[in-house]
């Protein structure tokens, strides 16, 4: 029997680098502006108590990596929920190898949302806010500082320590000083990229606070009956972007950008090929709505195998 490699989290956090990962994904969004990312919306497969889970994807351009990530709901898992990137060689198809764990997909997420901040954000951006404290938060910290040089990282969190526990680790993780703030208000009116990295279903800060000129991402639920992003702040984004419509169009609920709003969305992949979709002015309020594009994960893990198999 042929062997592959089969990597963990602990694999795959011992030797990744941000620069890495969010290179990776810029890869992977160029390729969806050159039409050789096929990036379907993922579907669910009903198992009993919960859903099985496939995201996949193919970029068949110079990344040359084909596959899926598939992860399981059940909520009696507990410790034994588990998530799997499975890749493949698109021009072969001869499967290359397996990640086992949270490490790859969260990792591609936090890339995205690098990307996303470098092709949005105003270049004179100083200080990056992020409102959470969770393990999606830090990886978004990382691959936004990997993909940016910002002066300082001001975190909240509801809980006191989780955000001065957070803001512990990740400081010894980036170049930016990294300081916890008791209160959202700060975060928010300081920060020139500000990211919302939560589980809350109610807006997580007040809009009034957004000063002019902010780029915003929202990675944590995004529908019209549940959001943390304040409704507000689509309105009033000059750009509002997201990385993939067809996940979008596929939500079986309102998204937070619908009607009009759904007509002004655009795909990150096309804004870094065609920069006017995007930023125009200095005061222009750009909003990244994070939904998970195809494909990323297995990109990346066809980078991480190289680097670390």
């Amino acid at each position: 029997m042929t062997e592959f490699p089969v990597l963990t989290d602990g694999d795959v956090y011992s030797r990744f680098d941000y620069e890495t990962v969010v290179d990776a994904v810029r890869d992977a969004f160029a390729e969806r502006a050159a039409g050789t990312l096929e990036a379907p919306p993922r579907w669910r497969v009903p198992a009993g108590a919960g859903d099985l889970v496939f995201t996949a994807g193919a970029a068949t351009g110079p990344t040359n990596a084909a596959g899926f990530r598939v992860y399981e709901t059940h909520p009696e898992s507990g410790d034994d929920h588990a998530e799997l990137v499975a890749v493949f060689d698109a021009t072969t198809g001869a499967f290359e190898g397996l990640f086992v764990g949270y490490a790859v997909g969260g990792l591609r997420t936090g890339g995205i949302g690098g990307v996303a901040i470098d092709c949005l954000a105003r270049e004179d951006s100083e200080t990056l806010g992020i409102l959470g404290a969770g393990f999606q938060a830090r990886a978004q910290v990382g691959a936004a500082c990997a993909a940016r040089d910002f002066d300082e990282v001001l975190v909240f969190s509801p809980t006191a320590e989780s955000r001065e526990s957070f803001a512990e680790t990740v400081d010894g993780e980036v170049g930016p000083a990294v300081r916890a703030v008791d209160d959202p208000e700060p975060v928010v009116r300081a920060a020139a990229a500000l990211v919302c990295a939560t589980d809350s279903e109610e807006p997580v800060f007040d809009p009034d606070w957004l000063e002019p000129g902010t780029h915003v991402t929202t990675i944590g639920p995004r529908f019209r009956d549940a959001h943390e992003l304040p409704l507000a702040v689509v309105d009033r984004a000059d750009v509002v972007a997201t990385d993939s419509l067809p996940q979008v169009d596929a939500y079986d609920r309102p998204y937070i950008a619908s009607g009009d709003d759904r007509e002004r969305l655009v795909e990150l992949a096309d804004v870094l090929g065609a920069p006017e979709r995007g930023r125009q002015r200095e005061d222009d309020v750009t909003l990244f709505c994070s939904v998970g594009l195809a494909g990323t994960e297995v990109v990346l893990g066809r980078v991480l195998l190289d680097q670390i198999a």
